[in-house]
């Protein structure tokens, strides 16, 4: 939210602002997209590579006032973290620090922060939920030598954002969103947060080479609406750059799908929908003759819960859903994976993330499963009738003629699995 407010006061005084996000996600990109006024992108060295990470900040440092990228995490957590990214771009890092019940001790911890890594830059620091403007000052008193206190913020109402078990709830949800950001950004300005940081020089990088155009002609259509809303802007962009043809349709409002070639069932909320997807058996039938016909589907995360025989939400109500797949997809009380993941098959490796709460009880044997870039895990990857369908979210950039193939509905081959049915 301090990235948010960042954005909307910055926008406010009359400056282009661009922010990204650091890693996987889907709901913060929605809330800066709304307090930015432009679109948002990931930036991961891992998941999107280094020279797209290069590029895309390039290409916005040549019109943008001020760019912020929202981290992940803490400052050094995660490989590669926030600090590393920082690096790579050759820009410094803003800590943001909860100093409540903190005084003296926010000083030894940015100067921690400071030295833990000499090749990391930090001019600035914001102290966050502070109890006075006395405790601004002393936190101020003791900072180290070359770090300026950019602003002291204090607890606020308006600087929360409603959340639930994923992360925040979408913006569509929130009807006071714009009021809720100028609220913040106007906590942030009596904070004196409206004085720029120390600027830093962007050099340019040609763009990436343009891909080819392997969805020629092919017509995608896509779900979108408030159960199916994970959708990078990198995704759709690669899909329209290959020649595809993109047709949104709402799973929860819309009678039958626009002409398409494939489907792609993308991640978000079908639990908290799931009696509406139910009753909307005209859709359902739509997207189980989509299926017979032999048609490529795409289904991640969300999409592949919805195409499960049923679904148990939260509360343990079971609602028949498109029944694609074998089983049941249930809600669980906890994480059911969560990190970074690639999916390799002789056309690619397609990088991108997991992150869930529900499990999936199906007959059908996995065609493959992602590997997790640290640590263990890993997620199914079912692979039957042009049906696609996994936990796993792709970052489409990172392997274009692997994401080509499944909109195609061109048999997959994972090495390293033998038994696979791509009939």
């Amino acid at each position: 939210m301090v990235t948010a407010a960042l954005a909307r006061l910055h926008r406010n005084a009359g400056r282009k602002v661009r922010v990204f996000k650091h890693g996987p996600d889907y709901l913060d990109p929605m809330v800066l997209e709304v307090a930015s006024g432009h679109p948002v992108y990931q930036l991961h060295p891992w998941m999107t590579g280094e020279d797209e990470c290069r590029w895309r900040l390039s290409e916005a440092a040549q019109d943008a006032d001020l760019i912020l990228i929202e981290g992940a995490m803490g400052l050094f957590d995660g490989d590669p973290s926030s600090a590393d990214l920082a690096k790579l771009m050759g820009i410094p890092a803003l800590p943001v620090i909860d100093a409540g019940g903190m005084a003296q001790t926010f000083g030894a911890l940015v100067l921690g922060l400071a030295r833990f890594d000499p090749e990391l830059s930090i001019y600035d620091v914001i102290a966050n939920k502070i109890g006075s403007p006395r405790h601004g000052e002393m936190l101020k008193e003791r900072l180290p030598e070359g770090i300026r206190l950019l602003g002291a913020i204090p607890r606020n109402d308006a600087m929360s954002i409603p959340e639930r078990h994923l992360g925040l709830m979408q913006p569509a949800e929130l009807g006071n969103l714009d009021q809720k950001l100028d609220d913040a950004a106007q906590v942030l300005k009596e904070a004196g947060l409206d004085e720029l940081p120390k600027a830093v020089e962007i050099p340019a990088v040609e763009p990436a080479t343009k891909p080819k155009t392997l969805l020629a002609g092919v017509r995608i259509a896509i779900a979108r609406d408030a159960a199916f809303s994970f959708i990078y802007r990198a995704n759709t962009e690669l899909l329209l750059a290959m020649g595809a043809e993109l047709h949104y349709f709402s799973p929860l409002e819309d009678s039958e799908l626009p002409p398409a070639d494939a489907l792609w069932l993308p991640g978000g909320y079908p639990e908290l929908h799931g009696n509406t997807l139910a009753e909307n058996t005209a859709m359902a039938n739509a997207i189980r003759a989509f299926h017979n016909a032999g048609k490529p589907i795409l289904a991640e995360c969300g999409g592949l819960m919805a195409c499960a025989e049923e679904l148990s939400d939260k509360e343990g109500r079971v609602h028949s859903l498109y029944g694609l797949i074998p089983g049941r997809a249930a809600m669980a009380k906890r994480l059911q994976g969560i990190g970074m993941h690639s999916l390799t098959a002789e056309q690619g490796e397609l990088r991108g993330h997991t992150f869930h709460r529900s499990t999936l009880d199906t007959t059908w044997q996995p065609a493959a499963h992602t590997r997790k870039q640290a640590g263990t895990g890993s997620e199914a990857v079912f692979s039957k009738n042009a049906l696609v369908a996994s936990y796993f979210h792709g970052y489409f950039p990172s392997a274009p003629e692997l994401v080509a193939a499944m909109f195609r509905g061109e048999a997959l081959t994972f090495p390293g699995y033998s038994e696979n049915d791509h009939s």
